[in-house]
């Protein structure tokens, strides 16, 4: 069974008459006696929509019920069951009510496609996938409903409804598209003109892309080489030369005075790759040529001309712009030169324009390689290269006059030899051309001229000067590549930290941006952001000293996307270094990413564990205030009733129990207070000496008499505490072992100095905490085993250990010997204070 074809209305948005111009399209086939049919269009209550269903054969909808209410799907069974020639499915990328077949339309339009059912459809541009983030970013709206690209593509047809934005306005406002409460919203929102028209320049371009795809597969199917003019494409030729920059420009002033036009920079290079362009000037017309919004290419060819060509049929060119040759008059007797080879080849479908510029006349020459031999090198190969043959002559015709031409030829050749391996190619050369020479005035009869007698020697000294040059050539050219490879290995190495710090989960921003610093030798590096191009630009990170605050004071500064970028001084950087800074770029923008979600993280951390504690919070204050507030009520009550003659004894015990209650409220509404003053920071203590042996019995006030064993000696140093927050962590502390401790068994309050630090050790014969909760007793509202009942919602220890800390001292919690829980308050002891009591005779004197 052949497969169904599928037909796509396109529109910009909604409203543009995609469902119209299907619905025309329907009644014209039907016309023709084509078996057409409705599988689901949805007018949207617009009446020349709705008119334009009259007349068609509609498929009855399928009704689902979805969380209570009852929606209607296409009928995809009845469709096939019924099986036209075509169907109308309106609105492709639907979402289907749950329950249905197929999760999208578009899925249930691929079933009758299998099915041999011709498919008439409809799509906004905004619901393409891909071309999502781009329309949340113009409309601020992001699409729930989306097609893959890949489905609008495969279809056999697309048809673009088209409408200006002024026009859907005017349709708007006459209430053509939505209801009339609803216009005025729309027109002010999603259907500005601006939103309108990036809208539809999007649809524009995209099938335009699609039209240039049909274009390319027809020309290819039929084997069509000549160019056909559909739209200006214009390749630009470059050399690697500066007269580069004027072509891309003059290229793209053409462009623009075609509709549509379209630039191509393209540098063709060697494929042994012995001669290149300036790596740097590359760089600088690949940015420039994609600044003017056109493409860069770089391709292998060994013929230029013919590679040229090859490349603009290929990309369906119509002009060619070439720079004038810079070689001098007389180099034109080697050849025609590229550009009159390019004109000559082009045919009638290509036109080549030769553009005048600078450089015309001054010509080429070789491209100079730097060396990256040191100087003393380079000297010893020139002393080798001039000198040695000379020295070697001298010997020669001294020492050894009779050793033979071929053998005089061999020791010339091993010094050339040595030339280049010392200095590379230019002392190798010179040496070939000085030893060549010698060779032919003393050692070639007739010697003392240059003129030679026997055939055979000419071809050997032109074997030698071959030789030799060739020699030099390939040392040269292996020295070359050594280096290459050692600034890969170095390049590798740099990038293969990158990963590492990647994988080790490395996240510091000035770490990394010193490191580039470092790397490249840089006095500053810094990382610049801005929210938009109209927006100043702001430093993320920097590193060095006066580290740049916009791009145009960096001496090399790497774009990453479109608002970020690493700038840095000190000094220019070659071509080359710049693929491994883009390497760090792009690390440090990952960096600085990871920071912001870990700082994000952060709050939401802070966040998470303050609803935790207000949750606990609700869940505990829910007794513990109950309680007290139920036993000061009953009592309250009691007194005031008239119906209960109460003795003296009697009112006083509820006048007790009021208290207490009293108390008890006072006191977790205390420690409420200061939890949250521990939570949100604002904990300042008042740091003052003290001595203990008068702060700790102050603490004892609320815990009963003969419940507490206290032992302070008075020769304990002073400590500088907050007194009153000292007394809250003291009295906190004294009360929760109170509470654990059994009963008739005292809790043990003892300070002792040990080395730096002071401490006041809390000992009780309670129960105990096992190692795995020590911890965990300090968080706010734990209770460990929430036992006994009435002993608190949790909060004293938390705000014991809160206040410590203020305070510069710790809380923690070790075993008692034989069983039971200490509690251990270290202290900082006063500065410059001896133990013992401080000395009171210069306060007393003065």
């Amino acid at each position: 069974m052949a497969r169904g074809r599928l037909r796509i209305y396109l529109g910009a948005a909604p409203g543009v008459g995609k469902t119209y111009s299907m619905l025309s399209e329907a009644h014209r086939r039907v016309e023709r006696g084509t078996d057409c049919v409705v599988a689901f269009v949805e007018h949207h209550g617009r009446p020349r929509t709705e008119v334009m269903l009259h007349g068609l054969e509609e498929i009855p909808r399928r009704e689902l019920e979805y969380r209570g209410a009852v929606f209607t799907e296409m009928d995809i069974d009845a469709v096939l069951a019924r099986r036209p020639q075509v169907a109308l499915v309106d609105e492709l990328p639907h979402t289907n009510v749950p329950g249905s077949r197929n999760a999208k339309r578009w899925q249930d339009v691929e079933e009758l496609l299998a099915a041999g059912i011709d498919v008439v459809s409809t799509v906004n541009i905004q619901h393409l996938e891909s071309l999502g983030d781009v329309v949340e970013s113009i409309t601020g709206v992001r699409q729930q409903e989306t097609v893959p690209d890949e489905v609008v593509r495969r279809a056999d047809q697309i048809e673009l409804v088209d409408m200006s934005p002024q026009a859907l306005r005017r349709r708007m406002a006459h209430g053509n598209i939505y209801q009339p409460d609803k216009v005025d919203a729309a027109l002010s929102n999603y259907f500005r003109p601006g939103n309108l028209t990036a809208l539809r320049e999007l649809a524009l371009l995209w099938v335009a892309d699609r039209v240039d795809e049909y274009l390319n597969a027809y020309r290819s199917e039929h084997r069509v080489s000549t160019i056909w003019g559909s739209r200006e494409r214009i390749v630009v030729g470059l050399t690697g030369g500066p007269e580069g920059r004027t072509l891309i420009r003059r290229a793209a002033r053409l462009a623009e005075k075609g509709a549509g036009g379209e630039v191509l920079a393209v540098y063709i290079s060697r494929s042994d790759g012995l001669t290149s362009a300036s790596p740097k000037e590359l760089a600088v017309q690949r940015t420039l040529v994609e600044d003017l919004g056109g493409t860069f290419h770089h391709v292998v060819g060994d013929d230029v001309p013919a590679a040229l060509l090859d490349f603009s049929r290929g990309v369906n060119a119509t002009q060619i712009v070439l720079g004038v040759s810079r070689r001098k008059s007389w180099q034109y007797v080697f050849g025609p030169g590229v550009g009159a080879t390019v004109a000559r080849e082009s045919g009638p479908d290509l036109d080549v324009h030769l553009i005048t510029h600078d450089e015309v006349g001054k010509g080429r020459g070789l491209p100079v390689a730097h060396s990256r031999l040191s100087r003393a090198r380079i000297l010893w190969g020139w002393l080798v290269g001039v000198l040695g043959p000379v020295l070697l002559t001298l010997l020669l015709t001294t020492a050894a006059p009779a050793v033979g031409l071929a053998n005089d030829m061999l020791l010339y050749l091993s010094l050339t030899v040595a030339a280049a391996l010392l200095g590379g190619l230019l002392p190798a050369l010179t040496s070939a051309v000085v030893g060549s020479l010698l060779l032919n005035w003393f050692f070639t009869p007739p010697v003392h001229t240059l003129t030679i007698a026997d055939p055979e020697n000419i071809v050997a000294i032109a074997i030698f000067v071959g030789v030799a040059v060739s020699v030099a050539s390939v040392v040269d050219l292996a020295a070359r590549r050594t280096h290459q490879a050692a600034r890969l290995r170095a390049e590798s190495e740099i990038l293969s930290f990158l990963a590492g710090s990647v994988l080790r989960g490395e996240t510091s921003l000035e770490a990394l941006l010193e490191r580039v610093r470092e790397t490249f030798g840089m006095e500053s590096v810094a990382l610049l952001e801005r929210a938009s191009d109209v927006e100043p630009w702001t430093c993320a990170g920097s590193v060095g000293l006066r580290p740049c605050r916009t791009p145009e004071q960096a001496d090399v500064d790497m774009p990453v996307g479109e608002h970020l970028t690493l700038a840095l001084s000190g000094r220019v950087l070659p071509a080359s270094d710049r693929r491994v800074l883009a390497a760090f770029a792009a690390q440090a923008v990952v960096v600085l990413e990871r920071q912001r979600l870990r700082h994000e993280a952060d709050q939401a951390k802070e966040l998470a564990e303050g609803n935790r504690i207000r949750t606990a919070l609700l869940a505990a204050v829910s007794h513990d205030l109950r309680t007290p507030l139920a036993g000061i009520k009953a009592s309250v009550s009691s007194l005031r009733s008239d119906d209960v003659e109460w003795s003296e004894q009697d009112r006083a015990e509820l006048l007790e129990a009021i208290e207490a209650g009293a108390d008890r409220l006072d006191h977790l509404v205390g420690n409420l207070l200061d939890m949250s003053r521990l939570q949100t920071g604002t904990v300042t203590p008042i740091v003052r000496e003290a001595d203990l042996d008068e702060v700790v019995p102050m603490a004892l006030g609320g815990v009963p008499e003969d419940s507490v064993e206290l032992d302070v000696p008075e020769t304990l140093p002073m400590v500088d505490v907050d007194k009153g927050l000292l007394e809250r962590v003291v009295a906190n502390v004294v009360e929760n072992a109170v509470k654990y401790s059994p009963a008739g068994t005292p809790v043990l309050v003892k300070a002792s100095s040990m080395a730096d630090r002071v401490e006041v050790r809390v000992v009780d014969r309670g129960p105990g905490v096992p190692d795995e909760a020590k911890e965990r007793i300090f968080e706010p509202f734990q209770r460990y085993g929430d036992s006994p009942r009435g002993a608190g919602v949790g909060l004293g220890l938390a705000v014991a250990r809160g206040f410590a800390e203020a305070m510069g001292g710790t809380l923690t919690a070790e075993d008692t010997p034989g069983g039971g829980l200490t509690m251990v308050l270290s202290l900082p002891p006063a500065q410059g204070r001896r133990p013992g009591r401080p000395d009171l005779s210069a306060a007393v004197t003065s």
